[in-house]
């Protein structure tokens, strides 16, 4: 089993700046790539930002020139650094792990963080 901690979120003004982490924890061989997602009220989750194991990355357009993924693979912690802040950036955020055991691929899901962005 894998288990996805985050941490970060919060409430911040529009133009402001958040940090969020995550790190996996549990069994497996490697893990093949970190993501970020958010969900707004009403509307569907969403990918903001991916990083694979190569450190290869891709954003939404919505976040690019804003949001800055990166990941420590010695700590297995992925991290999303969000600056300009927009109300439109608020929602829940969920930290996702593509996950190597064996020859099976696991997607494992954190808990969610919220980030609110005021006006």
């Amino acid at each position: 089993q894998v288990q996805l901690v985050e941490s970060g979120g919060g409430l911040v003004q529009a133009g402001g700046s958040l940090r969020l982490s995550c790190a996996a924890s549990g069994t497996f061989d490697d893990i093949n790539a970190m993501a970020w997602y958010r969900q707004a009220p009403g509307k569907q989750r969403e990918l903001v930002a991916k990083i694979t194991d190569g450190i290869s990355t891709n954003y939404a357009d919505s976040v690019k020139g804003r949001f800055t993924i990166s990941r420590d693979n010695a700590k297995n912690t992925v991290y999303l650094q969000m600056n300009s802040l927009k109300p439109e950036d608020t929602g829940v955020y969920y930290c996702n792990a593509d996950v190597q055991r064996a020859s099976l691929r696991i997607i494992y899901w954190g808990q969610g963080t919220q980030v609110t962005v005021s006006s």
